[in-house]
């Protein structure tokens, strides 16, 4: 037997493997994902599903919990797509520049509000949560607020929180978890800023 024929029986039976996984899987719901861990991308992962979202129509929500002191490039090339996307950028930025811990709390206590309206609205099919983590792990937020109001999201609406050091209990409801592993970073090892395109 040929190379090529060897490749050709495997390929048809790896395709015979995944039809069959295909016809298991019927059911549809809601997800709730989880972004986390020490390597880059987490956000910029979840921008790529809400793009994926406003492509098929839907409505979509962004809250971002930390970074709203400042402008991010995602949010002017969304703001193309205002007639479907609400994005609220409610922190006042990195906790080290506020150094005000109350006021942090205050700010975080009041984005979450404005998450639960959006994550209890079935007229939005995706919710991303940016930097909550982050909010639980300072504790401006308590992972019990966080898990009882995802269990309001409608059945067909899906949910992405982000940021590092997600708590157990998040990471125990949620259906899909991904961490982003840290392994060699330009900041750290080479001394070299954050770069337009790039990191921001």
């Amino acid at each position: 037997m040929t190379n090529n024929e060897q490749y050709k029986q495997k390929m048809q039976r790896r395709k015979a493997v995944q039809e069959e996984r295909l016809a298991e899987r019927s059911q549809e719901k809601g997800l709730i994902l989880v972004h986390t861990g020490n390597g880059k991308g987490k956000t910029t992962a979840a921008l790529g599903m809400v793009m994926r979202s406003l492509g098929h129509g839907y409505r979509v929500a962004i809250v971002q919990f930390i970074k709203g002191a400042w402008e991010p490039a995602e949010k002017n090339v969304l703001s193309r797509f205002s007639d479907q996307l609400e994005f609220r950028a409610m922190g006042e930025g990195f906790t080290w520049e506020t150094q005000d811990r109350d006021r942090d709390t205050e700010k975080a206590q009041a984005a979450w509000q404005t998450a639960l309206d959006f994550i209890r609205n079935p007229d939005y099919r995706l919710v991303l949560l940016d930097e909550v983590n982050v909010a639980l792990k300072l504790g401006y937020l308590t992972p019990e607020q966080v898990v009882a109001g995802l269990q309001e999201k409608p059945p067909e609406s899906h949910v992405i929180l982000t940021g590092r050091g997600a708590p157990p209990e998040l990471i125990e409801v949620a259906d899909l978890v991904t961490e982003m592993t840290l392994v060699k970073h330009p900041f750290r090892e080479q001394k070299i800023k954050a770069q337009a395109g790039i990191e921001y």
